[in-house]
């Protein structure tokens, strides 16, 4: 082994143009294995979170709340709106058939002025009557979330006195919420009495004009509905915007079908490119090793003169590739690594989809197949190379060479 490692060590010495190219090819086998199942992985689980947080087979929202604002925008991106819906609609969806349940809920954009430490969606929910928001954020508090607390996403910071500040008031953080790749990340939580309280303090801001008229004690922006057994979701929203003027109802599973057909479109084109990208570098590489291996017919065949079998050639090229392959892997990995952050917030904004990043035990082990199944490949095609050269006969190789 020794010997192998050390011919394989100066071969890399003496012809560092041709080690730098190997080890360029291995990069980008390395990079597209690695970011390939990176995003997949993490498009898939802000899926997954997304589907979870929703909650509700029907989403609600006043006629009001286009582009800007809707539910599903304020789930995904985190785009804020103020929009409410009138006190007659409301009303008139209790003559629905086919609801089980149903819950409002409050939307409140936070100012940029200092009156307020983050801007952010502020949404007040009603504990009595909630479906969706509890039970997701019942392993971040102990108790019940009191009047003045909040619940915030796990992507806003908060000071070490854990109290956030809204419209001059202070509110306390009660607890922070597991990541979920959607726009929830940056949203804040609270329940009906806190939100209102915060309401009646930015209906004297000028920024908060929309609020002024608005009944802050019994104003709802959406109203998240679960339908009965045996009823249709979709026949049910149909009924409301037939029936139900002013509001736009909405089948969460169309919402999500949407998503999951964003997913499986990104989806497709990555891996679809990562599967081009590996085809074109391994058939490159299997090329480069060919060439490389005719060039050093001579080298081989003194090598044997001196002594040297066929094993000990074989396994100098494959040393040779494992350590032009782990240098490659190992930098690809790094600029992957490096590359992850940004190219995660494009794909996120670009297609408007949920983007959820692994944990760290699925980062390990993409880690490290991107790190070893190019050094397979490398290795396996110089030893293929390898060996159809040194089954020649040592004295045809010096003839040829002569």
């Amino acid at each position: 082994m020794r010997f192998s490692v050390r011919i394989a060590c100066k071969n890399i010495r003496r012809r560092p143009v041709r080690a730098a190219l190997m080890c360029i090819i291995v990069l980008f086998l390395s990079f597209t294995a690695f970011m390939g199942g990176y995003l997949i992985i993490s498009l898939q689980n802000g899926l997954d979170g997304y589907r979870a947080r929703l909650g509700a087979d029907i989403v609600v929202v006043p006629s009001s709340a286009q582009g800007h604002g809707t539910v599903d925008n304020v789930l995904l991106h985190g785009i804020t709106g103020n929009y409410y819906i009138p006190q007659d609609s409301l009303e008139k969806l209790d003559g629905i058939e086919g609801i089980e349940k149903k819950t409002g809920q409050f939307y409140l954009t936070s100012a940029k002025a200092s009156c307020c430490s983050v801007r952010v969606q502020i949404i007040g929910f009603d504990p009595e009557t909630d479906f969706t928001v509890l039970p997701w954020i019942s392993s971040s508090i102990t108790g019940t979330l009191g009047d003045g607390d909040i619940i915030i996403g796990a992507d806003i910071a908060y000071p070490a006195d854990d109290c956030l500040r809204f419209y001059g008031e202070s509110y306390r953080v009660a607890g922070q919420l597991e990541k979920t790749g959607t726009g929830l990340d940056n949203a804040v939580f609270t329940n009906r009495r806190t939100i209102r309280k915060m309401a009646e303090s930015a209906a004297g801001s000028i920024e908060r004009g929309s609020l002024r008229g608005v009944d802050t004690e019994n104003a709802v922006s959406c109203v998240l509905i679960r339908v009965k057994d045996g009823y249709d979701s979709s026949e049910v929203a149909d009924d409301i915007n037939i029936h139900v003027s002013k509001v736009r109802a909405t089948p969460s599973a169309s919402m999500i079908g949407s998503v999951a057909d964003g997913f499986g479109s990104v989806s497709v084109f990555i891996s679809a490119a990562a599967a081009g990208i590996w085809l074109i570098a391994v058939v490159i590489m299997i090329a480069v090793f060919a060439l490389m291996m005719n060039e050093r017919r001579k080298e081989f065949a003194v090598l044997r003169v001196a002594g040297a079998s066929g094993k000990m050639i074989v396994s100098a090229v494959s040393w040779e590739a494992a350590l032009i392959g782990a240098a490659g892997s190992l930098i690809g990995l790094a600029v992957s690594l490096l590359l992850t952050a940004p190219l995660s917030e494009s794909i996120r904004n670009h297609f408007s989809l949920p983007f959820m990043q692994p944990d760290i035990g699925v980062v390990v082990m993409l880690s490290a197949g991107a790190v070893i199944m190019p050094i397979i490949v490398g290795v396996a095609a110089a030893v293929l190379s390898a060996l159809r050269i040194t089954k020649n006969e040592t004295g045809l190789l010096l003839r040829e060479d002569a």
